[in-house]
């Protein structure tokens, strides 16, 4: 029964993690690295990720600097920002490239909440997808006289109360995050 448990733990926080890193992508009008990290930039001809062909920095809260390890591809980095969905406009010098974050409107901050709350939901879906599969190992351990009913009862009310409190973590986040979001 032991077992059992310590893999939902292990999966239950690997679903937390995971929805702490999508939330790291999600634009609040404040300047993260991260809101870069899933463009893809045409470096000779091969899909790079933006971290990969230069040095990102935020030097101010709504800026973010990228300094390419080869200014012929300044032009490529450029590129591959404009064809995101953030909707940035990157800047250059000629040497660095200036990403002004411009604060979010009203309306598009209730747009983010509300993919806020779908990415919590997913996240609490998965949770219940593996208390699911935890009372049915269980069950079958019951089946094969491995626990005995008692047993079975008391692991499923753990399971319960570790599916309950990783719930409560993720709408926490999730409230943290909203209101990040809805900060001017």
């Amino acid at each position: 029964m032991e077992n059992v448990k310590k893999k939902l733990v292990a999966g239950m926080e690997k679903t937390v993690e995971a929805l702490k890193k999508d939330f790291g992508r999600v634009r609040t009008g404040r300047a993260s690295a991260s809101l870069l990290e899933n463009i893809m930039v045409d470096y000779y001809g091969t899909p790079t990720p933006i971290n990969q062909v230069g040095t990102l920095a935020v030097p101010e809260p709504r800026m973010i600097t990228i300094q390419p390890w080869e200014k012929k591809i300044i032009g490529e980095i450029e590129k591959a920002i404009l064809k995101s969905d953030l909707g940035l406009n990157p800047d250059s010098d000629g040497q660095i490239i200036r990403v002004v974050i411009p604060p979010l409107t009203e309306e598009r901050r209730r747009e983010m909440t509300k993919m806020t709350k779908k990415m919590g939901e997913e996240s609490k879906v998965a949770l219940r997808n593996l208390r699911r599969d935890a009372n049915e190992k269980l069950k079958k351990m019951e089946k094969d006289k491995e626990l005995t009913k008692d047993d079975l009862k008391r692991g499923e009310k753990e399971i319960q109360d570790l599916t309950d409190s990783y719930v409560k973590k993720i709408d926490e986040i999730v409230a943290a995050k909203d209101k990040e979001i809805m900060e001017i």
